[in-house]
């Protein structure tokens, strides 16, 4: 049962009609496939959540009120207003994340939903994700945000421990977690992904498998495992750095990874990225769209994006970074359209740096056609055949180079931290010795 006000999958039609209205203005021609400059990712940023949890540095705010009727008008409008200036064609896959987007209204989903199948060609059966909490998104919720357009849900479960919980300061407890997880496969079969935290202060590798084990028992086709990284400025950091928590022992943060990737793959599963296991196919469209370092918008408070802007003749991709504080963030959506507060273009040694690093943490890597929709000169094989240090990773068995492109063995894979930096300074040193020549941007 939808609430009050939000219209049952209505991006959809939106979605038809402006499909239809870009074909008749086609002057009766068929459209051909959009070139990848026209396609990307869309991630809105909700920044609320109920309470700021201990491990958390994301940008987030803990509001007395949220006035959500502007909230959303100022998401609609920074939407349609970078859709324009990126010239985007069609939006590959929608990621409603935060902060606690579960909080927000279905409706607010809907709307930025529909302001985008109405902007550009939203497929009908495009990912859209929302990331929830347990407390945050009971049944009718749920249904809610699915009549809305979501169609994936992300699940910020962390923990199957209730003393773990209350130390990441989460308000839920591991029952309302696994109460949630199963409303969310039924109303989103095939497509609930959970989060599962290691390496936490005093966590030890074999209860940690155990709650990895009776996750699989309740859980979808997707799950990430995520290190803890004590950030300066959390409540978790300080408590370590006083001395009433002991520091997380990165050994056993190792060996609670490898262990449970192991325990993954043994149950189906395909590591299809560092943190992040699928099976039946059912991997993330949106996050696949950033390891590929193809072009995302970012809306909302602090959002960040990837996207070449068009006019004046410009190639050259930028990040851009948008307002972070909510308040200030809706002023300047009100006056200018959107709240960008930086723009960096992103050179083209910046950008192969990006398809390297990205390409690498999945387990197809770069291929050699990737590779050169980037970089149409320098082929991977010029970079790394012949260089020694890469040799030495080859011949390790954590690397592999051949016909397919560059990729990492499966425990390749679990070490890629320690072999980037010896692979981006050979693409340096080479980019540096190469004859000058003009390469179109990326």
């Amino acid at each position: 049962t939808a609430l009050p006000g939000v219209r049952a999958r209505g991006w959809v039609k939106a979605a038809k009609m402006a499909q239809r209205r870009r074909l008749a203005e086609d002057a009766g021609g068929p459209r051909g496939p959009t070139p990848g400059s026209q396609r990307a990712a869309l991630y809105v940023h909700w920044p609320y959540c109920e309470k700021r949890c201990s491990y958390c540095n994301f940008n987030k705010y803990i509001p007395r009120g949220v006035d959500e009727a502007a909230m959303r008008r100022c998401l609609v409008t920074e939407a349609q207003t970078l859709l324009q200036l990126s010239g985007v064609q069609r939006v590959e896959s929608v990621f409603f994340g935060g902060g606690t987007p579960s909080l927000a209204s279905p409706h607010t989903v809907a709307a930025v939903l529909e302001a985008v199948a109405q902007a550009t060609h939203l497929p009908a059966d495009s990912e859209v994700t929302l990331e929830a909490n347990p407390t945050s998104a009971p049944s009718s919720r749920l249904a809610a945000f699915r009549a809305a357009g979501v169609n994936r849900l992300s699940i910020g479960l962390q923990s199957l421990d209730d003393t773990e919980l209350q130390l990441l300061g989460r308000t839920h407890s591991a029952s309302d977690a696994l109460q949630m997880l199963a409303e969310a496969r039924r109303r989103f079969p095939g497509r609930v992904s959970v989060d599962l935290m290691l390496g936490l202060p005093a966590q030890h590798v074999g209860p940690w498998l155990g709650q990895l084990r009776k996750l699989l028992r309740h859980c979808d086709d997707h799950v990430s495992l995520y290190q803890l990284s004590l950030e300066r400025g959390t409540a978790l950091f300080t408590q370590v750095q006083q001395g009433s928590l002991p520091a997380p022992d990165p050994e056993l943060a190792a060996e609670m990874y490898q262990e449970g990737r192991a325990v993954l793959r043994e149950a189906g599963f395909r590591q299809y990225e560092v943190s992040n296991f699928a099976r039946n196919g059912a991997l993330s469209t949106h996050n696949w769209a950033y390891w590929q370092c193809g072009q995302y918008l970012g809306v909302g408070p602090g959002a960040h994006g990837r996207f070449i802007p068009q006019g004046a003749g410009s190639h050259t991709r930028e990040a851009r970074i948008q307002t972070l504080e909510p308040d200030n963030w809706m002023k300047e959506v009100m006056l200018f359209g959107h709240g960008t507060r930086r723009r960096i273009p992103l050179g083209e040694l910046a950008l192969l740096e990006e398809v390297l690093a990205m390409g690498l943490r999945t387990d197809v890597g770069i291929t050699h056609q990737h590779w050169q929709q980037f970089e149409p000169q320098l082929t991977l094989w010029d970079l790394f055949v012949a260089n020694k240090e890469v040799q030495e990773l080859l011949e390790q068995g954590r690397l592999l180079l051949d016909r397919r492109g560059l990729r990492c063995s499966w425990e390749g894979l679990a070490v890629l931290d320690s072999m980037l930096p010896t692979l981006l300074s050979r693409l340096q040193e080479a980019w540096q010795q190469r004859t000058p020549f003009p390469v179109p941007g990326g």
